[in-house]
């Protein structure tokens, strides 16, 4: 008569293996959960320190050329996405840019460059806090800016 003792105990070890890895995974994902919230809600609470963190890095870009950036502000709720590129969670916001001519510049005598211009700011989730380069992609939403970029992908909504 074989001895099945040996097969119970890797039938046995191979379950164990399998119900251990199906904790690892969710624990993995419930830990990422949690991540994408703590973002969420760290961008609320500093939402407009953002404002003038996004007009100095814009600023030091010289783009656009010939105009100043004078002023930002949020118009809605932030869009988290995550930047396939790199893994890290990324800030769509919807923003409303105020700009003024620089002296002597091109720009100068052009009454549009005045207006109020529409655009997203990309913010970034870095070593626990948000911090931006200065990017804006003008004439988008933030919708429209995850359709435009094929690497990000929008992360759920809270429930």
């Amino acid at each position: 008569m074989p001895d099945l003792s040996l097969e119970w105990w890797l039938i046995g070890g191979a379950a164990v293996a399998l119900v251990a890895a199906l904790a690892a995974r969710w624990l993995w994902h419930l830990g990422r959960a949690v991540h994408v919230e703590r973002c969420r809600e760290l961008f609320r609470l500093q939402h407009e320190r953002f404002e003038e963190q996004l007009v100095k890095a814009a600023s030091a870009t010289g783009l656009p050329r010939g105009l100043r950036w004078v002023a930002c502000r949020i118009t809605g709720e932030a869009v988290l996405v995550r930047d396939s590129a790199t893994g890290g969670i990324v800030a769509l916001v919807p923003v409303q840019i105020d700009f003024e001519p620089v002296e002597g510049s091109d720009m100068e005598g052009v009454p549009a460059a005045r207006e109020p211009r529409p655009a997203t700011a990309v913010f970034t989730f870095h070593a626990g806090g948000w911090t931006t380069a200065g990017r804006v992609v003008f004439n988008h939403t933030p919708e429209q800016t995850v359709t435009a970029f094929p690497e990000l992908h929008r992360l759920p909504d809270p429930a």
